[in-house]
């Protein structure tokens, strides 16, 4: 037998110390944290290859904790050990009493993992459950691309394995065979109000896993022998799975006596709880002050130069390199394969570029990436939720990741994006067949709450000044191409929507674009129309019969939010106050954006705004299931009418 009390004496440290944390916060979870104690003290003092010094070391392995809320023992090893957190900027090396400001609005330890706070041992942010393999996957995928034999392990929470999302992501290791990955599931038999499901024991998950294609590993949680050894496996062809049988609040009679799920301990408890790890330390003859980090450094990758600016170069010559010579001597292309042309132009520019989709490349048009540049596309298949947390995983590796399906369907993953904007992730999403100009497949195709969910992150910033997220919706062919362009250099998260049907070039080449911009189409005194995509192309017919009713309209193209309103406010006063906003999306867009603006004004200023008003459905035509909806061409040109009036 292996002499392992140098790793007991610090198992002990941590695990009191991981008490403490619990608290002195007032809330945690402390039990959780136990269950792991044997886990992470293999990982972080002896299996894993990195710096405690260097985090953001690249060819160092990676530990991402799903079951995010039993981060107090992650956070007791790493300030043990003196790690590094901060920036790169300004470092901050952590004291083991540092571990006692866990959930403190000033500190480094946030209430669950992120990196965005200044802890840069996490790749990604992780709490809301089910999310940690799907990063890990991406991590994995990250590592492939840059030659790195980096290990990714994401540790799993039995209760979190009812998540469908876990089973998303399997399915996505296997099938990219990311052996890269080491899925820990931490069976602990415990949830937050109950014991786990009969599905979620250890033997129905071996069963599962086994099932689902991977090298199943069932070991004693609390055995350093079966820990280690299977911590420290040789990659097959197949990726490795480790059950773990452990104890919730081991090491403590009181907590093993009932859930304390998300309970700390406090007065003559936690002094028992110490109490008794104290005399398990005395029984195994285990010294706290033993050196046990035995953990070898990684070499460093060589990162890739950073060459500025992206560029996807002419629109033209993009065109004519996708085989759309025809298209644009008609001046005739739907925004969503121009973002399949810049997409692919974008690959061709840099090398951190990579893409992803959820089988419906023929339909967004990321085959054009794909057929081009097939060791940098993920196919992620009809799992919105883990593709959008696995770009999680390739952004936090330095890829720049183009994540694409229909906008109806990326709102599966509404939560996934959330925490990809807490992770501060550099991810892009394109949203396809948004709007209700998708008509024949009718709303259960069609994304309409989509505007009104990134306009609450629009409005949320960063941390650094820039918006949580930053919207773009691009009118023709070359918006949409030069506006993919702009989003691959934004820095943090972007969504874009496209829309399906064919519409003409409203721009030249030479045009540009800006976050938060707008341009005017035309001029009139009369009043202003602001629409946004596909509507733009109505509100322009609508202009020929205002023409005819001796109507003089301003047409805008409010391509981007966060939108730069003051610019359309001062049209508004020129045109007898009067702006009339046109979107094909539920409310909550653009026209909340100008209106929100026009009440903080404080100018005289009337607003009407026209917006997808009740549930479509199929038709044949795009102008139909306008005519539904209250959008046609005539219906704006009635309501600009009636403002003049």
């Amino acid at each position: 037998m292996a002499d392992y009390r140098d790793l007991d004496g610090k198992m002990i440290r941590l695990a009191k110390q991981s008490l403490k944390m619990c608290a002195a916060a007032g809330s945690g979870h402390p039990s959780s944290a136990l269950s792991l104690a044997h886990l992470t003290t293999a990982l972080m003092y002896r299996v894993m290859r990195y710096d405690p010094k260097d985090p953001w070391n690249t060819g160092s392995d990676r530990l991402i904790l799903s079951e995010g809320h039993a981060v107090p023992i992650v956070y007791a090893a790493y300030c043990d050990l003196e790690g590094v957190a901060g920036t790169r900027e300004k470092p901050v090396t952590l004291k083991f009493d540092d571990a006692l400001t866990l959930r403190e609005a000033d500190s480094l330890l946030d209430g669950h993992p992120s990196p965005a706070v200044g802890f840069p041992f996490f790749d990604a942010a992780t709490g809301s459950l089910g999310q940690g393999l799907s990063v890990a996957a991406g991590l994995a995928g990250a590592a492939r691309l840059d030659g790195s034999d980096r290990k990714i392990y994401c540790i799993i929470g039995d209760g979190e394995s009812r998540e469908g999302q876990i089973w998303e992501a399997v399915d996505f290791v296997v099938d990219h065979k990311l052996t890269a990955v080491r899925m820990i599931f931490n069976c602990n038999g415990q949830g937050q109000s109950d014991y786990v499901s009969q599905q979620q024991s250890a033997e129905l998950l071996e069963k599962k896993l086994l099932a689902f294609g991977c090298e199943v590993k069932v070991i004693d949680g609390h055995d350093w022998d079966e820990v280690i050894t299977a911590l420290e496996a040789a990659a097959t062809d197949k990726p490795i799975a480790i059950i773990a049988k452990t104890v919730k609040g081991w090491g403590s009679t009181e907590l093993q006596s009932k859930n304390y799920h998300g309970k700390p301990i406090k007065g003559e408890l936690l002094d028992q709880a110490i109490a008794d790890l104290d005399a398990i330390a005395a029984k195994l003859g285990a010294s706290e002050d033993a050196q046990a980090f035995a953990a070898s450094k990684p070499a460093k990758l060589s990162k890739k130069a950073d060459g500025g600016r992206i560029s996807a170069g002419s629109f033209a010559a993009a065109m004519k390199d996708a085989g759309l010579e025809k298209a644009l001597e008609a001046k005739k292309l739907a925004t969503r394969r121009a973002y399949g042309v810049a997409l692919a132009a974008l690959g061709a520019a840099d090398e951190r570029v990579v893409a992803m989709d959820g089988d419906v490349q023929g339909s967004t048009f990321a085959n054009m990436f794909a057929a081009k540049y097939g060791d940098r596309y993920f196919e992620a298949r009809i799992a919105e939720q883990n593709m959008i947390s696995a770009a999680a995983g390739l952004a936090a590796a330095d890829k720049i990741p183009f994540v694409s399906s229909f906008a109806k369907f990326l709102v599966r993953g509404y939560d996934q994006l959330e925490l990809a904007v807490i992770s501060r992730a550099n991810i892009k999403l394109c949203g396809s067949h948004a709007g209700v100009s998708l008509a024949a497949d009718g709303p259960s195709q069609m994304g309409l709450p989509d505007m009104a969910f990134i306009r609450s992150f629009a409005h949320a910033q960063n941390g650094d000044g820039t918006p949580a997220i930053t919207a773009f919706c691009p009118s023709d062919a070359v918006s949409a191409f030069k506006l993919t362009e702009l989003m691959a250099n934004t820095q943090g998260v972007c969504y874009m929507r496209t829309h399906r049907p064919d519409v003409e070039f409203l721009y030249d080449e030479d045009d540009s674009f800006e976050v938060g911009g707008f341009k005017k189409l035309t001029d009139g005194g009369d009043l202003v129309i602001v629409g946004s995509g596909y509507m733009v192309h109505i509100a322009k017919a609508a202009m020929k019969i205002l023409a005819k009713a001796g109507v003089s309209a301003t047409l805008v193209d409010a391509y981007s939010m966060p939108l730069q309103t003051d610019g359309i406010l001062e049209l508004g006063s020129s045109c007898n106050g009067r702006i009339l906003v046109v979107e094909d999306n539920y409310i909550g867009g653009i026209a909340d954006e100008v209106t929100a603006a026009a009440a903080r004004s404080g100018e005289s200023i009337t607003v009407e705004s026209m917006f997808v008003r009740k549930v479509p459905k199929s038709a044949r035509t795009p102008e139909e299931t306008l005519a539904m909806v209250g959008l046609t061409v005539d219906d704006i040109a009635g309501a600009a009418q009636a403002m003049c009036k």
